[in-house]
């Protein structure tokens, strides 16, 4: 039984090579579960694999924004894959202006890659899993704009009380990370979210939360974003932890 969960790592990138075996004994001895993401085709193939060795991983398979500038989006590459039983989202995809200059062009290149997942996402029945940096009047307008059954997680969760409550508006969960843990400029966002549309994660190797910050993140971390979430919401993390890891299974399908 899962006690825990962090809803988007990175385990299969280059970071984890020395001690990977370390990281998931970690992860086992916290009875918790994760979902492997990929960010182009070849971290998403890598992810899967790991998927498919491990009981208590589940991945995500999608063409980041802007992480693989160079790559297009195959389409039939990326159903192939998301049609193996332990996939269970598409994503990380979306829409990213803070890295990519801003031009018209680059928007629309995204903008056209964030739809053809959507519609993967939909024609599969899978989870969407949207990464959206200094985007989110384009990424609200394209979901209000876009018929979506399936359930949406908005990754990196670490906008305004004003943004969470639009996505909420159109079903979204929302999916807090380690810097909510530097701060309390996201409290508001956590106070607003109701506990059954909340997730938490790590996005490791990145934005280990306090007090590893600094550090390679690792999914055990995890456990310091719920924390956080319980401290906010002033119920107790093991509540917290209960509430989030069956909002994950029933986001990706689990159970």
């Amino acid at each position: 039984m899962l006690t825990l969960f962090d809803s988007h790592c990175h385990v299969q990138f280059p970071q984890y090579k020395d001690d990977f075996a370390k990281v998931l004994a970690r992860m086992q001895e916290l009875q918790m579960g994760a979902i492997v993401v990929g960010t182009d085709l070849a971290t998403s193939k890598a992810g899967v694999e790991l998927a498919e060795k491990y009981d208590f991983l589940w991945a995500s398979v999608g063409l980041h924004p802007n992480d693989n500038k160079g790559e297009l989006f195959d389409e039939k590459a990326f159903e192939d894959l998301a049609k193996n039983p332990k996939v269970v989202a598409v994503g990380e995809c979306g829409l990213d202006y803070f890295r990519s200059g801003g031009t018209d062009e680059e928007k629309q290149i995204q903008k056209e890659r964030f739809e053809k997942q959507i519609a993967l996402a939909e024609r599969l029945k899978k989870a969407l899993i949207i990464h959206c940096r200094n985007a989110h009047d384009d990424c609200s307008s394209i979901l209000q704009n876009t018929r979506i059954e399936v359930p949406v997680v908005m990754h990196f969760f670490t906008a305004t009380a004003e943004v969470a409550q639009k996505y909420l508006d159109l079903g979204c969960y929302l999916s807090f990370p380690g810097p909510i843990t530097y701060t309390d400029m996201y409290d508001d966002s956590i106070r607003i979210t109701p506990m059954d549309k909340i997730l938490a994660e790590t996005d490791a190797p990145f934005a280990a939360p306090t007090p590893y910050r600094g550090k390679r993140n690792e999914p055990s971390y995890v456990a310091e974003v719920v924390k956080k979430i319980a401290a906010v919401k002033n119920i107790s993390s093991k509540e917290t932890a209960s509430q989030i890891t069956l909002n994950s299974q029933r986001v990706f399908g689990l159970r």
